[in-house]
């Protein structure tokens, strides 16, 4: 059967076929179970980021090579979720098919289009035309354009980005597995979206090389200093950001010497307005964890509650003020 003559509304089953080297029907009991906390620990982010809960059933194994299906429903039988139900299972697939390289929300679009232009779906915004049901015809646009954003922000989930790469990496240590496919049916195993095939030698492009994260840059944090180093060497600061105690590194030779050399000194409560790094990675659950902190410039210190601008902080004011200068004069011309 066409999957063109059946519905995507009732798309709720993902079904992973692990595919084997050999003729056999079993999979290593570890392997397979972290493959699949993976894939719910993705799915429960999905619900979360779209407001649905949901449940989520397997079904037993079956033969040729190692199949898994994961059913995903809900107690609510609304249109809304049933739409959400389908987006998330869309979703779910577009998520493992997409190397580290594309973006989620490109290789989603098509499904989530052709969810919300289904005939099924067609004929009940028709029927609730006719009963002047305008206003859950307005929510259905709603989610539309809810659905149509969040998807695009899911390329920088963090979580989502190591949970799959978790999957990855335990199937590509697995001699056994040598592709991996899956596609989207319905509940009576009617298959809805075409097959993708995964290789082996392409798992590589799904796995993280790295669990750093970009760091955030704070243009001008204030640090009331606890602890300066006042001598030469690779030594903590310690200070208070935000009402946390915080070690950091100071990577400004130019207020270290200063500091060094007994040109500022420090009281109970002085303080710092700095260019801060907060440098993070993400641990193997896809929670991002602060790994360090960088003060890269003093914009000034404070004196008796003073600001004094420092060198360096003046350079970086003036480099700024050009620059917004120049950005300003550009868009002038361009009008």
């Amino acid at each position: 059967m066409k999957t063109t003559e059946l519905s995507l509304l009732n798309a709720n089953t993902l079904e992973l076929h692990y595919w084997f080297k050999d003729e056999s029907h079993t999979m290593d009991a570890f392997i397979q179970n972290k493959c699949e906390y993976e894939v719910l620990a993705i799915l429960k982010e999905l619900s979360s980021v779209f407001n649905v809960e949901i449940t989520i059933e397997t079904e037993p194994f079956a033969e040729g090579g190692f199949l898994r299906w994961f059913k995903i429903d809900s107690i609510d039988k609304t249109i809304i979720t049933t739409i959400k139900v389908a987006i998330l299972t869309a979703l779910l697939t577009a998520i493992f098919i997409t190397p580290i390289s594309s973006s989620i929300g490109k290789a989603s679009e098509l499904l989530i289009e052709k969810i919300f232009e289904d005939k099924e779906l067609k004929e009940i915004e028709k029927e609730l035309k006719e009963l002047k049901k305008e206003e859950l015809l307005l929510k259905i646009e709603k989610l539309r354009q809810e659905i149509n954003y969040k998807s695009q922000l899911l390329n920088e989930n963090n979580l989502i980005k190591k949970r799959r790469s978790n999957f990855y990496e335990a199937l590509e240590k697995y001699p056994k597995v040598e592709k991996l496919s899956l596609f989207v049916e319905n509940e009576n195993k009617n298959q809805l979206t075409a097959e993708t095939v995964i290789v082996k030698k392409d798992f590589k492009e799904y796995i993280l090389t790295s669990d750093n994260i970009d760091p955030q840059e704070i243009e001008e944090a204030i640090i009331e200093i606890i602890s300066p180093v006042l001598k030469k060497g690779n030594y903590k600061w310690t200070g208070i950001f935000n009402g946390e105690s915080l070690a950091f590194d100071m990577k400004s030779n130019e207020f270290k010497t200063l500091v060094q050399s007994g040109e500022i000194e420090f009281k109970n409560g002085s303080s710092i307005n700095c260019g801060l790094i907060i440098k993070k990675k993400i641990d193997n659950e896809g929670v991002e964890r602060i790994v360090g902190y960088e003060v890269l410039r003093v914009n000034n210190y404070f004196e008796n509650d003073k600001p004094i601008e420092t060198p360096e902080g003046r350079f970086h004011r003036q480099k700024k003020a050009s620059e917004k200068d120049q950005l300003s004069l550009f868009n002038d011309q361009l009008n």
